[in-house]
Parts: structure tokens; sequence; C-alpha cells
């Protein structure tokens, strides 16, 4: 196997490569920005654009195995910036990769894709894709993911990933999110506080990816298939963040606001935002609401079957490593 990461300087697409590495396989990423922690493990380079169709068909040459992790995240912002990275972009992926020769592509997934404002617990890959979206984020990623799944073939082995709440040391995004917001009490629990959510600590995330590479590269079981990925079994959200803030020294989070009004304000905000052409992210939205709210656990079993996957990271060992590079980075 020969590799190339589109996205790979970012948070999940670096600890791919590191995984990689580990395996001794060669690989390269293609990414927007060129990346320093990536040149210091020796990792070639291609810096670019995913709408640069020429420039990901050159890229690739050389490459049998392409994973595409690379995305416009959020839960804010306009329609056509992430239906131009996340759609464009992919359709754009899988044509380099038909161009190129590439045998095998791994799409990263969310199960966003199928959150149908329900709660989902236990839900399998039988789940239907969701019918109301309430940010465009969800909505680009399930169009993008049915393209890639389309197009497994002969020629080019697909699968998808569906990584959910993916946290660990370097986390940019969910971890020190909560962490700001903890300190600053800023944070209520949404509705009655008893939902159960699946969370996914970045190694074993990693390790889905390459297993589902290493399987479409061999017997292809997994070809044409999407994979829900967690810890193995859901936490509640609210004690589970709790616990982080007792190990860091921040105060709990007790207050409560109910699902209503919080949809509510959602829903207000929005309007606002989007009267006044807002760009920064409400600390409330109809998504985040009923994310909030809701339970969304699924079931790894056909991960566990097909590619071998089970979490080698224990939800408890990881927090131990989030809680000591937490505290390395106020150092």
């Amino acid at each position: 196997m020969k590799a190339l990461v589109v996205g790979g300087g970012g948070f999940v697409g670096s600890a791919i490569v590191r995984q990689l590495l580990d395996k001794n396989i060669e690989v390269a990423v293609f990414g927007r920005n060129h990346y320093p922690h990536l040149e210091k493990l020796h990792v070639r380079q291609f810096q670019g654009d995913i709408l640069d169709s020429d420039l990901l068909i050159r890229s690739m040459q050389g490459y049998d195995t392409v994973f595409h992790v690379a995305a416009k995240a959020g839960i804010w912002g306009p329609k056509h910036e992430y239906e131009q990275t996340n759609v464009t972009g992919t359709r754009n992926i899988l044509g380099a990769c038909f161009a190129s020769g590439a045998a095998t592509l791994v799409y990263t997934s969310t199960p966003s894709v199928v959150f149908d404002r329900m709660d989902l617990q236990g839900a399998d890959e039988t789940t239907p894709y969701a019918r109301r979206f309430l940010c465009y984020y969800a909505s680009s990623k399930a169009l993008a993911e049915q393209m890639v799944l389309a197009a497994n073939s002969e020629v080019l082995k697909t699968c998808a990933i569906r990584p959910h709440l993916v946290w660990g040391p370097g986390d940019p995004h969910l971890i020190p999110r909560l962490v700001e917001r903890g300190k600053r009490r800023q944070l209520k629990i949404v509705g009655n506080g008893t939902n159960l959510v699946d969370i996914s600590y970045i190694d074993n995330v990693a390790d889905a990816h390459v297993l589902a590479a290493e399987n479409l590269n061999s017997s292809a079981t997994a070809a044409g298939n999407a994979y829900f990925i967690s810890q193995g079994e859901p936490v509640n959200l609210w004690h589970w963040i709790n616990d982080l803030f007792a190990r860091l020294g921040i105060a709990p989070v007790r207050k409560k606001i109910g699902f209503g009004s919080a949809y509510a304000v959602g829903t207000l905000l929005e309007g606002i935002y989007m009267w006044f052409s807002m760009e920064k992210e409400p600390r409330m939205t109809r998504f985040l609401a009923e994310q909030l709210a809701k339970s969304h656990w699924f079931s790894i079993d056909r991960a566990r079957r097909d590619l071998g996957y089970a979490p080698r990271v224990s939800t408890t060992e990881g927090l131990e490593r989030v809680v000591e590079w937490l505290s390395t980075r106020q150092k």
C-alpha cells in the first residue's frame, strides 16, 4: 500500500498519517497548507485546494490508496461553502482517483448524515439518511457519502467511516471549546440531562481508517459500505464533561435549560445572525439544541465484523491522556 491522505494536516488526518508510518507504509499528504509537524516526520506534502482537479490528479500519481479526510466542518456558515468543499471537492477527489488509477478510497463521513431529529439508540448502518437537516455540514456530508459509496466498483473500491465526536490530545475543536466555556461557566445542560451519546478517541478513529484501507486492499468485504465508529459504549454526555472538568478543577455544569427553550433560542439566534450576515457561529442553534438534548449512539457490530475494529484506547485511558495533554499546554 502507498497512501495519500487528503486533509492529512488536520486532527484526524494527522493521526491516520502517524498510524500509517507506524506500519511502515509510504504516505504523503495533500492539504491547503504546509504542515511543520508533518515535515518533522519527513512526510511528503502536496499543497493545494481540492477544488483543483488537475493538481489532485498529479498528486495522486503513484498512490494506490486515498484517504479523503478533508472537509468544511462546523454548524454555521454559507451553504455554498459547505457544498463547494464537501460535495464538489469530493466529486473532484473521486474523479482524480479514477484518472490517476488509485484502487481504493476511504472517506471520512459523520453519523450526522442519519440524524433526523429523533433519538438514535443503538442504530446501525441500515438507518436511512435523514430527510431533514438543520445544518449544511450534515446535508453536504450526506451527499458526499452517497457519491463515494455509489462510486464503488471493481476499478475503485470505496467505503465510508462515520466517527462520532472525535476527541483526544491535539484536538483543536471539541475539548478546547468545552474547557473554555466551562471556565467561563457558559454551559447549560440541555433537556433532562439523561441522553446518551457516542464519543470516539482519536487513535481509535485513525485505527478504523487504516483497517478499512487494509480491507479494501485485500478481501474488500468493506467495499461499498459505511461504518459507525465509537468507543463501543455510549456515555452520558454531561457526566463525561463533568468528569473532565473535575480533573481540571473546573466547576461542574449544573444549570439546565429545557430543550424547547434551547431550540427556540437557537431559532431566534439563527434568524438574527442570518439577517445581519454574521459569520461568527451562534452560541446556540437548532441543530446544537437537538444534539445536546437527544440520544445518539450507534452499533459498531459491522465495523467489528468486517474491519476487525475494536477500540484499543478506552474512554478512561483517553481521558487521562487528554488531562495530561491539557496540563502540558497550560505550563
